[in-house]
């Protein structure tokens, strides 16, 4: 199983710090990615968490998916690699 998780439906508000802590309720986060959008700068709304088990990303999902931060529900899931479109 990965550790790499797709986090969506974020608040604009939230920063890498506040991800980082919200996830390391579940284990050793290892990195926080929240992408922008290249010419406004703006959040794109979702991240990227890497956990550093299998045990600890299913842990994760258990726990935040579905729930309340900011005032939105966030869908975490397994990360599925980005495939090219032809």
């Amino acid at each position: 199983m990965s550790t790499k998780l797709f986090v969506g439906n974020l608040s604009f508000k939230l920063t890498e710090a506040d991800m980082e802590r919200l996830f390391s309720e579940h284990g050793n986060v290892i990195s926080v990615a929240i992408p922008t959008d290249r010419d406004s700068g703006r959040k794109r709304g979702f991240a990227f968490v890497e956990m550093e088990t299998a045990a600890e990303a299913e842990s994760a999902i258990q726990g935040l998916n579905g729930k309340d931060v900011d005032g939105r529900q966030l869908a975490v899931n397994l990360s599925k690699p980005k495939t090219r479109a032809y």
